[in-house]
């Protein structure tokens, strides 16, 4: 049995719509350009009527790294086969790591209960390191880099540095097993396997 109720359970006040990031997007784009209010059913139907212009806006307003290409959107007669940017070339490594400050980018908690913290500069230099040596060692574009590692930062850097060179990473936790290791990443013929030598499981180091 289902029950509806017209009753409003939470409404943002004005100055938090007046301070969000789409309040900013739709003072800078679109049909309200350069004014300070907003109507959200006017900015939708932008979006809809003109989806060229409002996604090339979305870009920018993003600030992807990256070339958007000629085309911003192919229609289709089914939204789900439409295409956006099917030209566009970006790194993803690139615009994650886009920060190189010594704020927080990552906190990893040990099932021992330590806590690790990675800035950003940090999780930069790792991930270059770690690129640097993809790279010494004959690495391309398109290659398949595997990972049998636990859930970790590391993990992260490394899955960042092989993207940073157009690489394709794929991983699976230690305890996958052999059997379950090898149908996993023979699909993907990789070049490069990582390992760790161990991890905590249970409260145990295995």
């Amino acid at each position: 049995m289902t029950q509806t109720d017209d009753k409003l359970l939470w409404q943002p006040s004005p100055e938090r719509v007046a301070s969000s990031p789409l309040a900013e997007f739709a003072s800078r784009y679109g049909p309200y350009a350069g004014q300070t209010s907003f109507d959200y059913d006017t900015l939708h139907r932008w979006s809809i009527e003109q989806p060229e212009s409002f996604w090339k806006s979305v870009w920018e307003f993003g600030g992807v790294i990256g070339e958007p290409g000629d085309t911003v959107f192919e229609p289709s007669a089914d939204m789900r086969t439409a295409r956006f940017f099917p030209d566009a070339t970006l790194n993803f490594a690139e615009n994650l790591l886009r920060r190189s400050d010594s704020g927080e980018a990552i906190i990893a908690l040990g099932e021992d209960g330590r806590c690790r913290r990675v800035s950003w500069e940090e999780l930069n230099n790792e991930a270059a390191a770690f690129s640097t040596w993809l790279d010494e060692v004959g690495l391309q574009a398109g290659d398949r880099v595997v990972a049998v590692l636990p859930n970790i930062a590391e993990t992260i850097s490394v899955m960042l540095g092989t993207t940073a060179l157009g690489g394709v990473f794929a991983s699976a936790s230690p305890d996958f097993g052999e059997q379950g290791l090898l149908d996993r990443f023979a699909q993907v013929e990789p070049k490069i396997l990582v390992a760790c030598d161990g991890y905590q499981y249970n409260g145990k180091t295995v």
